[in-house]
């Protein structure tokens, strides 16, 4: 593989927990497929093990709270490419709010991922999320 494929898939997989992070923020579950591969497996302490994008899609939308807004950041992203595969962590700090207020709660967590090339681009095939702390504000 050459060097400009590996960066260029690097930044791209990168992309991908920014995609993430807006879509959850911006609540935009219809935009979806564009993070994750339709056979995605997530697994999380809120969760459990849920397979399948609807699955997915169907979670985030139960999790959605009237008047509350989320503020994801992403940061320490690792990648690790292997051909049409790779492994990606993240440490992510999750920022609960509603309009004009300060957050009333705050948590930081970690993300594993993997991530495949589709014919569409790189899109996460699992993610593990586990949370590392939490601050009620």
């Amino acid at each position: 593989m050459s060097t400009d494929t590996l960066i260029a898939d690097r930044i791209e997989i990168a992309d991908l927990f920014t995609r993430l992070a807006r879509l959850l923020d911006e609540e935009r579950w219809e935009d979806a497929d564009t993070v994750f591969a339709d056979d995605v497996a997530v697994h999380s302490p809120r969760g459990g093990e849920l397979r399948g994008i609807d699955k997915v899609v169907g979670f985030m939308r139960q999790g959605e709270v009237e008047g509350q807004h989320t503020q994801h950041t992403t940061t320490d992203l690792l990648v690790d490419v292997n051909g049409d595969q790779a492994v990606a962590s993240a440490n992510s700090l999750v920022y609960y709010y509603r309009d004009g207020r300060a957050p009333h709660f705050t948590g930081g967590l970690r993300q594993y991922c993997t991530a495949v090339r589709t014919p569409t681009g790189w899109r996460f095939r699992e993610v593990r999320i586990a949370p590392a702390w939490t601050r009620e504000n």
